[in-house]
């Protein structure tokens, strides 16, 4: 399912909480930012690169792996997420699609 999703879906998705779950823990976290990459040199990629950016809580700071979330439009995806540092209003984390 991942691999067909686009930017076009996530872009819908922006200004929308989703749940991300850490074993026992759920946390709630929003997607911020739904931006294209443009071309990254890889021809052989089925759909255009997009970078997705959520915003969760201060702490805790989750690390860099792949977390269950699920979104209310598209469901439960497995998502690889990079804490890139704060903000002024909680933790920033990137996903990066190719």
């Amino acid at each position: 399912m991942l691999a067909g999703l686009t930017h076009q879906d996530f872009a819908k998705c922006v200004r929308q909480k989703c749940q991300v779950h850490q074993g026992p823990i759920s946390l709630e976290m929003e997607l911020i930012e739904c931006r294209k990459l443009g071309p990254l040199g890889r021809e052989e990629s089925k759909r255009e690169p997009f970078a997705l950016l959520f915003r969760g809580p201060q702490a805790p700071v989750l690390s860099q792996r792949m977390y269950r979330m699920e979104f209310q439009e598209l469901g439960t995806l497995e998502i690889f997420i990079v804490p890139v540092g704060p903000d002024g209003s909680g933790m920033q984390y990137e996903a990066i699609f190719t």
